[in-house]
């Protein structure tokens, strides 16, 4: 469908939103530690841009992570927020759809897609052809655990904070870099061909590894 559409997203490092209307795209992207003061009047800005209100949108398109946490939150709470508020369907994207899809590795396998999410903790998704399998943890100890016996492997996402362990354990390896567009701009792409949830209510934030907290 050609309707226009809203991403969110603010799981991979940035908070980017964008608008996506048939061939026209309008996109803008934060540091996402001003994501809570500015992703408001980002998300307003490329709407202004494309000349549309939420009233005229398909859609809101939003990435459900797993990664970076607060930048997470937020996106997930501003588009749950907008699209309750003027009725309309919200879809949910994994962070490993939106790396997968920017590096055109959809069909590539076995394929380890990673996922940063806070200092020394990757989340990664094991692609084969007929099953995928998550973890979440420390670098080392995540990829030893997903890592398949002697294959030739993809790795895609954040490469480089996985190059050494996977190097130490793998022998045939292709590093994977991903389009440098703003990850909502892969968003809005990938929710066109999407299902919307059943009520904004079914989007919830998969934060892999959830920070630790030191309880008192």
């Amino acid at each position: 469908m050609d309707e226009p559409i809203l991403a969110i997203e603010g799981a991979l490092g940035t908070f980017s939103a964008a608008v996506l209307d048939g061939e026209r795209l309008v996109a803008s992207g934060l540091d996402g530690r001003d994501a809570l003061e500015r992703g408001l009047g980002n998300v307003r800005d490329v709407l202004r841009e494309a000349n549309l209100s939420l009233d005229r949108l398909r859609g809101i398109a939003v990435g459900i992570g797993p990664g970076g946490f607060t930048g997470l939150r937020i996106a997930v709470a501003f588009a749950k927020s907008l699209a309750f508020g003027a009725s309309l369907p919200l879809v949910g994207v994994s962070s490993f759809d939106i790396l997968d899809a920017a590096a055109q590795a959809e069909e590539l396998f076995p394929r380890l897609t990673v996922v940063f999410g806070r200092t020394g903790v990757v989340c990664v998704r094991r692609s084969e052809r007929s099953a995928c399998r998550v973890a979440c943890g420390p670098i080392d100890t995540t990829i030893a655990r997903l890592l398949p016996a002697d294959a030739p492997l993809t790795i895609v996402g954040a490469t480089e904070d996985v190059r050494s362990a996977v190097l130490e354990r793998a022998t045939s390896v292709h590093f994977v870099s991903c389009a440098p567009e703003l990850p909502a701009v892969t968003l809005a792409r990938i929710a066109r061909l999407r299902v919307p949830a059943p009520s904004v209510h079914a989007i919830a934030p998969d934060y892999g590894e959830v920070p630790a907290v030191n309880v008192k």
